[in-house]
């Protein structure tokens, strides 16, 4: 089916989406890290004057890797690219994927090397809005870009399992208004053994009991001890405790979150953002949308790009909403907008790329793609981190696979560029077998048989440098550009 958007309708959502994440990133900022239970009423900064956030700024950076990507070209190898372009934060998992990425690691390799520290925190899933607004009422495409995202700096942990909850929770609530209902359709996206999952279904029992929110609370902060703080589970559980608590209250709702404490601007501006997208403008209190306006006041993108940064939610709105049919039309759903009512069918909407977060955490956590020519993809997979260790051997396979169908399979030569005294061992043709289901260029890797899988083993020599660069060159038989795959090996 065609799927119809009423477009006043749906602009209206996403706009109060950016206005209530920049209402909850403002009440709660001034308390960010805070360890103990806090007791606010509103807000504590002046009026007119909304705080910056990174939150915000993140999703900027992304639409602005659409303005240079394109719909079709936009996966985590070009949101890795956006890092070193727009992004000058260092901190935490920001600054482990600057330090990857700058060593050439790509995602999910990027978030899982060295960041035993920050690949469960909560960098990925404070800055999911923008793919929800992008595929408003298709979870599943959603959840695709959002881990995209969260593989450059979360690989594939907790932090990026939170980023599946929250894009999840966000895209469904453009089409369903029950937040419990929002909220328990979002967890089927995530590993039910995940501390995500057990520290949300925490906040839905304990509330169920009618136990007390602080008690709640503090029930949260044990769960995840053993993590700490600024960690991904338990600060999505105190989101979730503001929307259950709230019981639909705007005000309610923000408040309960911050006074949970943590990563306060960052919990509670999750929750402005949904129960933005639930109500719409309406649903926002109008005085506390008159106390912080419409602007975005940006903080960590890199000035030279000022130009292309919207100033306002309104801005930012509109530029959204000019992605999202191609973003939809890319993975196969035909979508417009209308002047009309909305034309929405859930099941076929949910059927869209169903599965794909429980296909892509099948992946090897040491691993990245690299897609090109367009027809090929192949995926690196390490078994443990990429580091070479003097007199040992090190293995990885790369797996082949066509994105569309071909007459025949494409055949490939391969030579590996080595370091100097470096060997390996590897087979030097590939066969790559042409995929049964179309669908396989949007979801790559499925467990019907339509890869290659070429085994490499590496001997050091007696030198190992710090960083260690070998190129896989693929000459196909269906090209006439070879298919060059960088590889990176720590000293």
């Amino acid at each position: 089916m065609v799927f119809k958007f009423n477009k006043e309708s749906l602009k209206d959502k996403i706009l109060a989406c950016w206005i209530g994440k920049n209402i909850g990133g403002t009440v709660g900022g001034p308390f960010e890290g805070t360890t103990d239970m806090q007791d606010i009423q509103g807000y504590t900064t002046p009026k007119g004057e909304p705080l910056p956030n990174d939150d915000l700024d993140l999703q900027i950076a992304w639409l602005m890797t659409l303005d240079r990507a394109g719909a079709r070209g936009l996966d985590a190898n070009e949101l890795a690219h956006s890092w070193m372009m727009f992004i000058t934060p260092h901190w935490n998992e920001y600054g482990v994927a600057h330090k990857n990425l700058k060593m050439g690691l790509l995602p999910p390799l990027s978030g899982e090397y060295d960041n035993k520290l920050w690949r469960n925190s909560n960098g990925a899933w404070i800055r999911t809005e923008i793919w929800a607004c992008l595929a408003p009422g298709f979870p599943n495409v959603a959840v695709k870009y959002a881990i995209m995202d969260a593989s450059v700096d979360h690989g594939i942990g907790e932090g990026t399992y939170a980023a599946v909850f929250t894009a999840a929770m966000e895209s469904i609530a453009f089409v369903e208004n029950d937040i419990r209902s929002i909220i328990e359709t979002a967890l089927s996206f995530i590993p039910d053994e995940s501390q995500t999952a057990r520290s949300v279904k925490l906040v839905l029992d304990e509330y169920d009991k009618k136990t007390p929110y602080h008690e709640t609370r503090c029930k949260i902060v044990e769960l995840n001890s053993d993590l700490g703080w600024f960690q991904a589970p338990g600060n999505v559980a105190f989101a979730v405790l503001g929307l259950i608590y709230g019981e639909g209250d705007f005000k309610k709702s923000i408040i309960y979150t911050v006074n949970c404490g943590d990563d306060t601007d960052c919990t509670a501006g999750t929750v402005g953002a949904v129960l933005g997208i639930v109500g719409g403008t309406d649903g926002i209190p109008q005085d506390w949308q008159e106390y912080i306006g419409d602007r975005i006041i940006q903080i960590c993108l890199n000035p030279q790009y000022l130009n292309y940064i919207p100033k306002t939610c309104t801005e930012f709105t509109d530029r959204v909403m000019a992605y999202m049919p191609e973003i939809l039309r890319v993975n196969k759903v035909k979508a417009e907008y209308t002047d009309s009512d909305t034309e929405y069918d859930k099941e076929e909407a949910f059927s869209a790329l169903e599965g794909y977060a429980e296909q892509y955490f099948k992946r090897g956590r040491f691993s990245f793609d690299i897609t090109r020519p367009a027809y090929v993809t192949a995926r690196v997979e390490f078994d443990n981190e990429p580091v070479a260790v003097p007199g040992e051997e090190l293995s990885f396979t790369i797996k082949f696979q066509q994105l569309f169908i071909y007459g025949e399979p494409i055949e490939g030569y391969v030579n590996i560029t080595l370091p100097e005294g470096w060997s390996a061992k590897y087979r030097k043709t590939v066969h790559i077998a042409k995929p049964r289901d179309i669908m396989a260029v949007s979801m790559p890797y499925q467990d019907y048989d339509i890869t290659s899988d070429l085994d490499v083993t590496l001997i050091p020599g007696e030198i190992i440098a710090p960083l260690n660069k070998l190129y896989v060159n693929v000459e196909l038989n269906t090209s006439p550009m070879p298919f060059i795959i960088p590889v990176v090996i720590i000293g």
